[in-house]
């Protein structure tokens, strides 16, 4: 598993998280978490482990200990605002390359074991729901 690092390539024009080619997968715990990348790394290279801390600090662009306002910017400012609240209840991330619709089936199918909170698949120009 990588270290997780937010590049210039991860953010929109405006500059909201947006990891194009990327699922990102919220669980309550770290565990189950743990256990999804576990799986998946046979098969699925660059997978990473984000931390509520990592999530605030960098996605979110705030520290676990602030309230700063987030932007507003359409679908993706709403995403990530649910991706800082989730963090605030200590929600873990996993962010998985999915660079097609197989990969990102073999992915859920492995991720639907387990309880997972949130999972979104980042398109050119969409964010996809995964159930």
């Amino acid at each position: 598993m990588k270290n997780f690092e937010l590049t210039q390539k991860m953010l929109s024009l405006g500059g909201v998280f947006y990891p194009t080619g990327y699922a990102f997968i919220m669980f309550p715990s770290v565990e189950d978490a743990m256990q999804v990348a576990r799986e998946l790394e046979t098969s699925t290279d660059g997978i990473m482990l984000l931390t509520p801390t990592t999530i605030l600090s960098q996605i979110g662009k705030a520290d676990d200990h602030s309230d700063v306002a987030l932007p507003s910017v359409g679908t993706e400012g709403t995403t990530v605002r649910k991706y800082v609240d989730l963090a605030r209840e200590g929600h873990h991330a996993l962010m998985i390359p999915t660079h097609s619709e197989k990969t990102t089936e073999q992915v859920m199918s492995v991720v639907r074991k387990l309880p997972f909170s949130y999972a979104q698949r980042y398109h050119l120009l969409a964010i996809e729901d995964l159930e």
